[in-house]
């Protein structure tokens, strides 16, 4: 259990953080910025969470934000010998997660209208945020995949963060009236 009584401990003031191993690393690295961007796609999936009116897709997101911070545990603890293997003292993204997340797209695609066009992030107040989710969400998967060219990262906490961009725009899709609301792209429309 976590257990915070002062949100400031002064020993982040020489520009170093500390990791789950006791380790301390550069807050300009490329694991921070790893770290960063999730919780930057954590904080839009919240703020979209506040303009989705369905409970159970306020549901799957708040799932989804929980799963967002064992990723980030998950990347604030080093492997050692890429060894990503989760216990009672290491915290790590499973292949279930990602899996459960397959399900979760395959469900809700069933009831979309087909697309005929790419979607523009918008439509509806609900869908915009989702898709910001999404832009966020990429960003963050592009810092997990640079931060493997330094130091291995877990197969399954990048399997889980790009499935995750894709039930985004699956769940931008269901914000617009399943489908039915979504604005195409109309390729060359201003020439």
């Amino acid at each position: 259990m976590v257990k915070l009584n002062r949100i400031y401990t002064r020993t982040g003031d020489d520009g170093t953080t500390g990791l789950v191993d006791g380790s301390r690393c550069p807050k300009h690295s490329a694991r921070i910025h790893a770290m960063g961007l999730v919780d930057e796609a954590n904080s839009a999936i919240g703020l979209a969470i506040c303009a989705i009116e369905e409970e159970a897709e306020r549901a799957l997101l708040i799932r989804v934000q929980n799963d967002l911070f064992d990723l980030g545990a998950d990347l604030a603890t080093p492997a050692e010998d890429a060894d990503f293997t989760p216990s009672e003292m290491v915290l790590r993204i499973v292949p279930q997660q990602p899996e459960w997340i397959e399900m979760q797209i395959d469900a809700l695609n069933q009831r979309l209208e087909p697309l005929t066009s790419f979607v523009l992030p918008g439509g509806s107040e609900a869908a915009a945020r989702i898709h910001v989710a999404r832009a966020a969400t990429r960003a963050a998967e592009r810092a997990m995949v640079a931060l493997c060219a330094e130091t291995p990262v877990n197969p399954a906490a990048l399997a889980y963060v790009n499935r995750l961009s894709d039930l985004l725009f699956v769940l931008a899709r269901v914000a617009n009236e399943d489908g039915r609301a979504d604005v195409t792209w109309v390729p060359g429309a201003n020439r």
